[in-house]
């Protein structure tokens, strides 16, 4: 199951990942939370455990189509899969503190009315 949490910030949109980004209805979900919040976006795959070669290409496709995507503080396994497949110079990576603390200050102005969550159940 996938989880996205949409915040947007004005400019930026930060979404929030919790789950698997994987072939099916993971990938369709975050393609329509990205397309439909605008052309600079953070993704946060903190929460992610397991994204596969669908999940990988999504990711490409988006900034292909010209979503400027900057991928903040993804996990080991995340990080090493976009080793492995060279990804890595093709998406901003994002992990020092100061950008998560701006982050989050921004985020505390933000009331919650304004966050959105988008899940995908487990068939």
């Amino acid at each position: 199951m996938l989880t996205v949490t949409v915040q947007d910030l004005g400019e930026v949109v930060i979404l929030r990942c919790l789950g698997r980004i994987v072939r099916g209805d993971e990938t369709a979900i975050l393609c329509a939370a990205v397309r439909q919040h605008g052309r600079n976006v953070i993704l946060d795959p903190r929460g992610v455990d397991v994204i596969d070669a669908a999940g990988i290409g999504l990711l490409i496709s988006l900034q292909a189509a010209g979503i400027y995507l900057k991928l903040m503080n993804p996990t080991k396994r995340v990080r090493e899969i976009l080793r492995v497949t060279k990804l890595d110079s093709v998406f901003e990576i994002c992990e020092s503190q100061s950008t998560a603390e701006t982050t989050e200050s921004t985020q505390a102005r933000i009331p919650d009315n304004q966050s959105e969550k988008f899940h995908v159940p487990v068939t």
